[in-house]
């Protein structure tokens, strides 16, 4: 019995003893990939796709210059590499933040713009974005920065 009360103690003291910021830590990390994949991935079939191809998927790359749909893909392009390779490489690591920071008035605009259009069911996915692009500026700017890595 004085062997498991022994362990208990052990246990409880450890996870007192465990970093307070690793949940946020681990999930700052989980949003600059998705938010990385998800803007990575519509950078590409933005900037990769024939616009007829792209316009059957999103009906307003038809209705833009071609010059317009492949400059919002090289943006996607940009945000999604800003939001974790500075920090993944300790490189230039504020970049992240202004990336994210990007990233969200990005959304704010895609909001805006498919709300004109008459197309609000698209937006939940803007709304997800705009959140995690927002968890990320907060988290990365103010709470948990990511040290530049010494030369």
């Amino acid at each position: 019995m004085a062997a498991t009360s022994t362990l208990e103690i052990a246990m409880s003291t450890s996870i007192e003893t465990a970093p307070s910021g690793r949940a946020l830590r681990i999930g700052l990390w989980v949003a600059q990939g998705l938010l990385f994949f998800t803007f990575v991935a519509a950078g590409l079939v933005k900037t990769l796709t024939p616009i007829p191809q792209l316009a059957a998927m999103m009906p307003w790359t038809g209705e833009h210059s071609e010059a317009f749909v492949r400059i919002i893909g090289l943006i996607d392009l940009a945000g999604g590499i800003g939001i974790l390779l500075p920090a993944l490489t300790r490189i230039l690591p504020n970049l992240t933040v202004l990336a994210a920071l990007g990233c969200s008035v990005l959304q704010v605009f895609a909001i805006a713009f498919h709300v004109s259009r008459g197309e609000a069911p698209v937006t939940p996915l803007n709304l997800v974005l705009l959140a995690l692009a927002l968890f990320v500026l907060w988290g990365r700017g103010r709470i948990l920065p990511i040290a530049p890595r010494p030369f």
